[in-house]
């Protein structure tokens, strides 16, 4: 059963490229104050039509085709305004930089702008109700700890899912027979035609093999980590047991996906490296007139498999030795550094790396060897994610808690589920995905 449309994304989709459409057309309605067609049309369409593909591109990173959780539903005001004015700007430098082009772009753009983000507004704000308006089944939750709160706080919140909870049941509250038993009673009281619940968790009390008679009153069941994954795209550690990784880690991911992966890498690694050579000189000689100590630190980190590796990167401390202890304050970041890490040019040297192979542009990020085994023995399953090669930008990078190479276990368990999440899913799509969204961050600067 899934629980959201997913449809939704295709909708909206369709739904934006016809505003984007019907945007044109008022515009040129307003603007020449006649009917657009032939010639009119004709003669904006197609410069328009290449601006259109690009805003549709923006609002995928933007992140308007992403599920609709009440905190992205909150800010889809502000997330439309915000791609919108990026979409302004990418639209003024194409029509002014595009030679041949015979419109006046300059208040036809203003319009289109101004027209395109009311019509969103109005059109995102209406989809909402339609994909709440569906009818939503009745479901009982099973389950302990925070992961089972978060489930039934957002699903009962946001009428976007297709289902509803009436009713949770902590196991660890009650004993094996009276947790049966309430199970039951709630089944049969409240109609309840759905059970969520966590179904590795061994120290509950539950029983599956008595609950599955209930399977003959034609009610289903779903597991906690499965639903939790749909709801936020990422998988929790705490929700997994071993049968998990059996299933999920051991399976290889398709060839066509690792031939691809590998070759891009290859070749967009070889570009960066030919594209920003020209800096080098200019950084090195900046880091070295700025403090004492290598142009280049080699940091030691964990690979694929927990293989060590040594990636470069530009020095921007005072020591390269950074990593060899949690806390230091003698050991600083300089003038020089802060700027190089701002603009992430420290990194650069690190498309060496992945050409190399012992990293990947998409993957989780690489740790340090001795904190990976403090979170070794303080996360369960940590050591899972190194499975998969680790990257320069990830899953886990864009959407978790990070503690930066220093001990954060909290945060790290956070950015663990995301690494979980992308371990189980990874493929040619994710990958690009994860790849606007990184040159989003980039660009804004944001992220570090």
């Amino acid at each position: 059963m899934k629980l959201s449309n997913r449809a939704e994304a295709l909708i909206l989709l369709l739904g934006d490229s016809l505003v984007l459409l019907v945007s044109l057309w008022l515009t040129l309605l307003v603007r020449y104050r006649r009917m657009p067609f032939e010639s009119l049309w004709v003669d904006h369409f197609g410069p328009f039509a290449f601006l259109m593909v690009m805003w549709l591109i923006v609002f995928f990173i933007s992140g308007l085709y992403e599920k609709h959780t009440q905190i992205l539903t909150k800010k889809l005001p502000e997330t439309i305004v915000d791609a919108q004015v990026v979409n302004a700007a990418a639209g003024f430098l194409f029509f002014y930089l595009s030679p041949g082009i015979d419109i006046a772009p300059k208040i036809n753009l203003v319009l289109y702008v101004a027209i395109t983000t009311g019509l969103l507004l109005l059109w995102r704000k209406n989809a909402q109700k339609i994909f709440s308006s569906r009818r939503r089944e009745t479901a009982l939750l099973v389950g302990r700890g925070n992961c089972a709160l978060n489930v039934f706080e957002e699903i009962n919140i946001n009428p976007r899912y297709r289902l509803s909870f009436v009713g949770w049941i902590d196991p660890t509250e009650r004993d094996r027979k009276e947790l049966h038993q309430e199970i039951i009673n709630q089944v049969y009281q409240q109609n309840v035609r759905l059970i969520v619940l966590d179904m590795h968790d061994r120290s509950s009390g539950i029983s599956l093999e008595h609950l599955s008679n209930l399977m003959f009153a034609d009610i289903k069941f779903l597991d906690l980590a499965r639903v939790y994954e749909e709801v936020f795209d990422r998988i929790p550690s705490e929700l997994l047991s071993h049968a998990w990784f059996l299933e999920n880690a051991s399976k290889a991911p398709m060839r066509g996906f690792v031939t691809f992966k590998r070759v891009f890498d290859v070749v967009v690694g070889i570009i960066g490296l030919i594209g920003t050579a020209f800096l080098y000189p200019f950084i090195a000689l900046s880091i070295r007139m700025s403090s004492n100590g290598p142009v280049l630190c080699w940091l030691e980190r964990l690979g694929e498999r927990n293989k060590k590796i040594r990636i470069p990167k530009f020095r921007t401390m005072q020591r390269c030795d950074a990593s060899k202890d949690t806390v230091n304050t003698t050991n600083v970041v300089t003038r020089v550094g802060g700027i190089l890490r701002s603009l992430r040019i420290d990194e650069l040297p690190q498309f060496w790396s992945v050409v190399k192979g012992d990293l990947s542009f998409i993957g989780p990020r690489p740790e340090v060897p001795h904190i990976a085994e403090i979170y070794e023995r303080e996360i369960p399953h940590y050591a899972m994610r190194s499975l998969v090669r680790p990257g320069l930008t990830g899953w886990a990078q864009l959407y978790g808690e990070h503690a930066h190479h220093e001990l954060g276990v909290d945060e790290t368990a956070n950015k663990l589920s995301y690494d979980l999440y992308y371990l189980k899913n990874r493929s040619i799509v994710l990958d690009l995905k994860i790849a606007l969204k990184t040159l989003k961050t980039v660009i804004s600067r944001a992220g570090r």
